[in-house]
């Protein structure tokens, strides 16, 4: 979980994904839209993409991707992050990771 840690670092949101995935996709998308500016990293397409997919199961993301960290926690995959989209609860959290100001 070492490279997980350090890949997410100080970032505000961190995305892992896959370049075939359409719900990481999805999930960049509705990140951009409010004007965050997301790290993702697509694990097909980086030389480690394996370790960390299997780094992101034993933390419990199930599907491994997309796999959302704001403000260096866990948040969830695709339906937990639609999920606090649809109750209001994203923004005030990526406003509070310091990804966007308004």
């Amino acid at each position: 979980m070492d490279t997980v840690t350090s890949m997410v670092g100080e970032k505000p949101v961190v995305i892992f994904s896959k370049s075939t995935c359409c719900l990481s996709h999805s999930v960049t998308s509705l990140m951009r839209s409010f004007g965050a500016n997301p790290i993702v990293y697509e694990l097909d397409k980086i030389a480690n993409g394996s370790q960390i997919e299997s780094e992101l199961l034993q933390m419990g993301c199930k599907p491994s991707v997309p796999a959302v960290f704001i403000g260096q926690q866990f948040r969830g995959g695709s339906k937990k992050i639609m999920s606090l989209h649809v109750r209001n609860e994203l923004v005030p959290m990526l406003k509070e990771a310091g990804a966007i100001w308004i």
